[in-house]
Order: C-alpha cells, then structure tokens, then sequence
C-alpha cells in the first residue's frame, strides 16, 4: 500500500518514527510529510532515513508547483500522527495554508486521525465536534490513550502504540465466513396514526458493529429500526419500524447466521389498543394501556443453538449487576453494557459481561472502535468455549 504519513507538532511525534518504520517493514511504501511544527519535535531527516524518501516540509517545492495534488492522487491512505488538535480543526473547516492541509483537500483515498494532546484539549466539545465531523466524512479514528502525558497531567490523549496505529490502517480478514447478524436502532410502537411511543437510541453502535464486521470479511445482515444514517455499503440491511417486525426478521434470517449481535433498543411496551384516527387533543387526562413486546433476545437465547449470542444493555446504574443478571436471564455468551447517556453519543465506554465468567471494561472511544474491540473478545470467547465444549 502506498501511505502518506504526515507528522503534527507535537511531543508524540517522536513515536512518528517507529510508525514509519513499522510500516515500512511491514512492506508499504511510506511518504511522510512533516508540518513546520512537527520539525520543531522531529527532523526531516529521520524520516527520509526510514522511508528511503525526500520528506515533503513546505506547500512549494522546485520540484513541481502542485505536488500536494500529485502526492493526493498517488497514495492509498493517509495517515495522520499525531493529529494535533490545531490539524483537526483545520481539516475539519476545510482550512488550505499548509501541505498537510491542502493535500488533505484533494485526497480522495482513506484518511486515519491518530489524535494526541492534552487531556483537556481532547474532551474540549470543539474538538470533540471536529472529530465526529471527519468521522462522518469517513476518516477513521485511533484514540488516544489514557495515562500520564507530557504537561503532567493524566488522562485522555496519549498518542496511541506505533503496534496499534499501523494495526488499525491493515484490514482484518479473521471474520471470513461468518454471517452475523445484527439488530441496531430503537423500534417505533404506534399510538395512532400520526403517533408513537420510542428511545433515543441513534443506531450509531449497531451501524459500528456492521462496518467492523464487513471490515473483517464477514457476511453481515442489518436489521435495522429507524434511523438517520447511511446504510453499510455491502451489508444486506432489512428495515423495520415495530418491535414485532423487528422479530419477525430477525427470525427469518436467523439459519445460516453464525453470531447474533442484538444491539437494538427495543421498546419493552406498545399501545394495546392503538387508535385508527387521530387522537384528538382535550383538557381531560389521557390514559393509554400496554402490552409488552415480544422479547426478542430472550427467544433468540432459547434457539440460538451452537451460535454466539451478543446482547446489549443501556442502563442508568448497577451496570454490573444488570449485565451479568442478563448474560444469565436471557442466555446470551456476551452482554454489553453502557450507561444509558451513550445512546445517542458518538463514543462509547462499555463493559463486557463474558459467559466464562469474566468482565472487561473498554475505555471511552469512537462507536467504531469499541465494535472493533467487540469482535476481538467475540472472537476470543468463542475459543474459549471451544475449549471448554461449550
């Protein structure tokens, strides 16, 4: 793969190098880019050193007037790292005064952001809003870590391992043949027609999960409630409004799936009388009775047979307990857990109730990333039951 890595000014460019020559040993052809900035932490010269090639520091060079668009169309991907939190603002406002930044404009091949600052720069809601912006423009995010950083202070912002940035940008291929199906989204129950009982859920950790997967190789059937994002490309996606359709689909499609991941937020209770005309607004006081919907997981742990079952649940506390009463009421080898503020977030911090016994927590990052980390333990866990027979 031929790979621009461009360098931000900032302590964690000194990691650069050994991304550089990760990726170089690795057998990709690396171009690096540093900003001025980055050359105040770095030189050039390491760089050309690793990679066997001229650095690129300045917007003009003798060589040609328009190399930012000659390096845009040559290169596969573009790695950014670190990302500082001025390169994020200014990819995201679409800002050219650089090469790093102009080059970015025509780049039209994949783009991963490796962000490293301080930790209060990080959770700054500008920043926070610059990243959920290229994440929607389709740049893939490596979070920073967590730890002791370079002000003295600790937390959030540690750029990520040269391991886990070069891991990040290399497809996975260790979900081929399976076919996994997931539930993403919340339902929609009626009331009349013009009215009806819901969550806040967004579907953003379902639409994750799906893009992982089909990331990895894996065949992928979405069933999706309502929403207001872009379908995965190659992923066959079944719509659904209601809590029994959503059943309905899940069971049609349920043979030949070989993981179930039941990330929707199903609405527990639907009008039991639902009205044909509009209700009509009065001063007296409304009362609606329920019935609950079908519980789909419950159903799903009874049949699912020698598949791996992956339930989720929103909770607002004892999300421990929650999880693991779950994992064991509904017979699932997987419940994942998070505070249910996540909903409608772009990140996640969740914890994992494991049918071994185990529980791990995953530190707060992109949705995407934390499907990432779901299939690796999916995955994990499914030697461990067969180890154990399961």
């Amino acid at each position: 793969m031929r790979i621009v890595l461009a360098v931000g000014g900032g302590i964690a460019a000194y990691k650069s190098a050994e991304v550089a020559r990760l990726l170089v040993k690795a057998g990709h052809e690396v171009q690096a880019v540093l900003t001025a900035s980055a050359q105040e932490f770095i030189r050039p010269l390491t760089f050309s050193t690793l990679t066997g090639k001229k650095v690129i520091t300045e917007l003009f060079s003798e060589s040609s007037y328009v190399e930012h668009i000659e390096v845009a169309r040559e290169h596969d991907l573009l790695l950014i790292a670190p990302a500082t939190a001025g390169i994020l603002a200014r990819l995201a406002n679409g800002h050219a005064d650089d090469f790093l930044s102009t080059m970015y404009l025509a780049f039209t091949g994949n783009v991963v952001l490796a962000p490293s600052m301080n930790d209060n720069m990080w959770s700054h809601p500008a920043t926070q809003a610059n990243l959920a912006l290229l994440e929607s423009r389709g740049a893939k995010i490596v979070s920073p870590g967590d730890g002791f950083l370079a002000c003295g202070t600790t937390g959030p912002g540690r750029l990520a391992e040269p391991e886990d940035i070069v891991a990040a940008i290399t497809p996975k291929s260790d979900l081929e043949g399976e076919t996994i199906l997931i539930t993403a989204g919340p339902t929609q129950e009626p009331i009349d027609p013009v009215r009806y009982l819901s969550n806040r859920s967004s579907g953003k950790m379902g639409y994750a999960l799906a893009e992982a997967a089909l990331n990895r190789g894996a065949k992928v059937i979405l069933v999706s409630g309502p929403v207001n994002l872009k379908p995965p490309a190659k992923a066959e996606v079944i719509a659904v409004r209601t809590a029994v359709e959503m059943r309905d689909a899940v069971f049609a499609h349920l043979e030949g799936a070989t993981i179930i991941v039941k990330c929707a937020a199903v609405a527990d209770y639907r009008v039991a009388n639902v009205s044909q005309q509009k209700i009509k607004k009065t001063a007296a006081r409304l009362s609606l009775e329920f019935d609950p919907t079908p519980d789909i997981l419950a159903e799903l742990g009874r049949k699912k047979g020698d598949r791996v079952l992956i339930g989720f649940a929103a909770e607002t506390e004892n999300l421990k307990q929650e999880a693991e009463r779950k994992l064991e009421s509904k017979n699932c080898d997987m419940i994942v857990a998070n505070l249910a503020a996540a909903v409608e977030s772009d990140t996640n911090e969740v914890m994992l109730a494991l049918r071994t016994g185990e529980t791990i927590s995953l530190p707060r990052a992109s949705k995407r990333e934390v499907a990432e980390k779901i299939f690796d333990q999916v995955l994990k866990l499914r030697l461990a039951m067969s180890a154990h027979g399961d």
